[in-house]
């Protein structure tokens, strides 16, 4: 055992480790913070995908593939989620996540329709779809984020958060029309 002289050196032993650590761990900021980003959109299209299949009676073979489709976009996440934060936000990697993140989201939007043709537009189904407004509006703003990722990419990641933050608000519709 040690004896310390100055009861002030293990305290500042201390500081100075914590501040060693943090300074070699801040370089992987940028990744842990886009795989948290990437992991709650994953999170939130499982989440989705599930309710939605609850209102689902029966799949044909367009559904299977606008299934696929979806899932193949999504499978792209963890590339798009890398590179962007191996490189820091830098713009190109930040844009690309955008282009993953709007055909996912079209390929969630053509799932949807095609399950509303398959089951009809009066179907329990296409009533608890309705509009879709969040999801019109997350296409819209994932398309305005590609360009302006370059320019400033930050802002883009800033609406990524966004959209993100819009669907964390659980989504009640296909839950009230199967209860009704």
């Amino acid at each position: 055992m040690i004896a310390y002289q100055d009861e002030g050196l293990l305290p500042a032993y201390a500081i100075t480790a914590l501040a060693v650590a943090i300074a070699a761990l801040r370089p992987l900021i940028p990744t842990f913070l886009s795989y948290v980003l990437s992991f709650v959109h994953v999170g939130i299209y499982w989440n989705n995908h599930h309710h939605l299949f609850q209102a689902v009676r029966q799949v044909n073979g367009s559904t299977l593939w606008a299934n696929l489709h979806l899932l193949f976009w999504l499978s792209l996440f963890p590339f798009v989620t890398a590179w962007m934060g191996e490189n820091h936000f830098a713009a190109l990697p930040v844009a690309l996540y955008g282009v993953v993140l709007l055909l996912a989201a079209i390929a969630y939007f053509t799932l949807t329709r095609t399950l509303v043709f398959h089951h009809g537009q009066d179907s329990t189904l296409a009533n608890a779809l309705g509009r879709n407004f969040k999801g019109k509006l997350s296409v819209l703003i994932y398309a305005v984020t590609i360009p302006l990722a370059f320019a400033i990419p930050w802002l883009a990641c800033a609406l990524y958060v966004l959209v993100a933050v819009l669907w964390l608000i659980p989504d009640r519709r296909i839950e009230k029309a199967l209860n009704s």
